[in-house]
């Protein structure tokens, strides 16, 4: 009556054992660590290993242990202060950058087997938060440009001649000579830009075409604004060698940036949100153009140029033409120019810069191609918002000689240090922001206050477990122990679901599973109470175990899935503590019924299931 087929008994074994397994790295704790990388292209190598031992030695640091993982060195320290001091003494590596880590101390053996430590959050490790905000109606005002010029490729192609052509607020307006030119505009236009829905009527008589952006359309670019955010703002961060760090999106226009062990955070923020970039223009060559005269005079600059200002406030007669964009840049790395000695950025395009670098090199040796840096900066506060207000600086930085011809390779040069140089290579690298980010909340969280929260946090789950361990032992006595084990191997799975999925355990993902703890007995004390019931209506021992079992499954689905789906709308709704919250509630749903239903029968058939005399039940 009482027995599982063997395929099943196989099953909730397999389980158990994976379970196990995977649970099993987080056991092993987590060392205080520096992580030490080249930022250029120097050498990680024995050599540097030595170096960093001389080093530490040199300033009193004995008891640490180096490695070499994956081009890094990991410098391991007994204590968190050592790790602090260390990681003083290795910033003063020339070339080479380090970042504070807590490092699982999983056995290689595990670790090749796919077994790992989970994540720990910010709020247990201690670190950096940030939450910004992408400013939408400048990827708006960017999408609208690009559009326009669209429209200006597509009428010049065609060979359509318009009046003018131009956004008034959000509808974008072009005007005709004829209905005729406006006609064949209209059904070119609205075949080739899928954003804008285009009607054609007359404006105080003149012919015209009026565009709106569709709606879809302006969702579509607020996502993708976001989402080219997180990849560039997530770049950033990596180069910095921060490890584990969180970027997530928040709401409708706001990322959150989580760096553990992060505790100077002034470079990392200066650089996250930082919105520059290069273009490389043509500089006009004509004898006839004085920039200084045409600046003084007020004069408009000749058709097809713009007046710029160089580092030293000089003026430079600049084409409206970009040659190429740090859009188009694939790779940069800073570095010291070999004749002068002044720092300097490698560059290397893409196939579509390279192309249009090659054509312009090839047909303008001995003229000059000026690097223009621009830069979105803060101007003022607005008074009424108490938000930036950001302008754009254009400053030319380099403007010389083209000595021969070449096209995806080159040097940028005039830089004004090596920290301008080395910043602007990781910004041309990990690539552009599709929209300005302002940093709007900014918190740091200390290691000592991490470690506390671990300890609050494991004392929670701990007292709540074997506070319920004693309770359910005493009341149920035999099922209070088979209870128990359940319980225990529930708790186990849930550590081993979060593990192999890579999940990262913050304080609201302790409070799930607490919670977790709490409710996991429930179904057993359904099913336990169930049996009291059966054999107080005189039921047999056997014929009781199996009624309670069948009897209350459909009570213990009704209350899970209904606590599923709240923390299903917890996570789909929620931001932050709250999807961790609901994360470690859901799993801990899932695998509390397994056990309390499948793990908890097995071991009650196995220790009542060949009784077929049996009298009375421990309950």
């Amino acid at each position: 009556m009482n027995h599982y087929p063997l395929w099943k008994n196989l099953l909730i074994l397999m389980v158990l054992a994976l379970g196990i397994f995977y649970a099993l790295p987080n056991i092993y704790g987590r060392s205080p660590v520096v992580q030490t990388s080249a930022i250029k292209s120097q050498a990680v190598d024995e050599k540097l290993l030595a170096s960093i031992g001389k080093k530490l030695e040199a300033g009193n640091i004995s008891q640490y242990e180096l490695s070499l993982e994956n081009d890094t060195v990991i410098t391991k320290f007994e204590n968190l202060d050592d790790q602090f001091k260390g990681k003083e003494i290795l910033d003063g590596l020339s070339g080479y950058k380090s970042a504070l880590n807590l490092k699982p101390n999983v056995p290689d053996w595990l670790s090749n087997a796919g077994g790992n430590a989970m994540s720990l959050g910010l709020d247990l490790r201690g670190g950096v938060y940030f939450l910004m905000e992408v400013d939408m109606k400048e990827a708006l005002a960017n999408k609208f440009n690009q559009i326009r010029g669209d429209a200006v490729q597509i009428l010049s192609k065609e060979k359509i001649s318009k009046k003018s052509l131009k956004w008034k607020k959000d509808k974008l307006v072009i005007t005709f000579k004829s209905e005729e030119l406006a006609d064949r505009a209209f059904d070119k236009l609205r075949k080739q830009i899928n954003e804008v829905n285009f009607k054609q009527r007359q404006i105080d008589g003149v012919e015209a075409i009026v565009g709106s952006i569709r709606d879809k359309a302006i969702q579509d670019i607020k996502d993708k604004a976001i989402e080219q955010n997180i990849t560039t703002i997530r770049s950033r961060v990596n180069e910095f060698g921060v490890a584990e760090p969180i970027v997530q999106r928040q709401g409708s226009d706001r990322i959150v940036v989580q760096l553990p062990g992060v505790q100077d955070s002034t470079e990392i923020k200066d650089t996250l949100g930082s919105v520059a970039t290069l273009e490389y223009r043509a500089v006009d060559m004509n004898p006839n153009h004085n920039a200084l005269i045409i600046m003084n005079s007020g004069k408009s600059p000749p058709l097809g140029f713009k007046l710029y200002k160089d580092k030293d406030g000089r003026p430079v007669l600049l084409s409206k033409r970009v040659i190429a964009t740090g859009d188009q840049l694939i790779d940069a790395t800073s570095g010291t120019e070999q004749q002068s000695g002044r720092p300097m950025v490698s560059v290397r395009l893409n196939n579509i810069g390279a192309k249009r670098m090659l054509d312009f090199t090839r047909d303008n040796v001995g003229n000059n191609m000026a690097v223009v840096f621009k830069e979105r900066v803060i101007s003022h506060k607005d008074p009424e918002t108490g938000r930036n207000v950001y302008i754009e600086e254009q400053t030319v930085i380099n403007n010389a000689v083209i000595q021969g011809v070449f096209s995806d390779r080159f040097q940028t040069t005039g830089l004004e240090s090596p920290k301008f140089a080395a910043k602007l290579a990781l910004q041309l690298r990990s690539g552009s922001l599709a929209a300005p980010v302002e940093i709007v909340r900014e918190k740091t969280i200390g290691p000592s206050l991490g470690k506390e929260n671990i300890d609050k946090g494991f004392n929670s789950v701990m007292i709540g477990f074997v506070v319920v361990l004693i309770f359910m032992l005493i009341y149920y006595r035999m099922f209070g122990l088979v209870a128990n084990i359940a319980l225990t191997f529930n708790v186990v799975l849930m550590i081993a679901v979060l593990s192999l999925f890579g999940a990262t355990l913050t304080l609201p993902g302790i409070a799930g599973i607490v919670l977790t703890v709490g409710m996991a007995v429930d179904a057993n004390v359904l099913i336990f109470e169930r049996i009291k019931e059966e054999l107080a209506l005189g039921n047999s021992p056997q014929g009781s175990i199996k009624a309670g079992y069948e009897k209350a499954l459909s009570t213990i689905a009704d209350a899970n899935i209904t606590t599923f789906i709240a923390a299903i709308v917890l996570f789909a709704f929620g931001t932050g503590p709250i999807k961790g919250f609901a994360v470690t509630l859901s799993i801990g749903i899932v695998t509390s019924m397994f056990t309390a239903i499948m793990v908890s029968r097995a071991i009650v058939n196995m220790i009542y299931g060949n009784k077929t005399k049996l009298k009375t039940l421990s309950i």
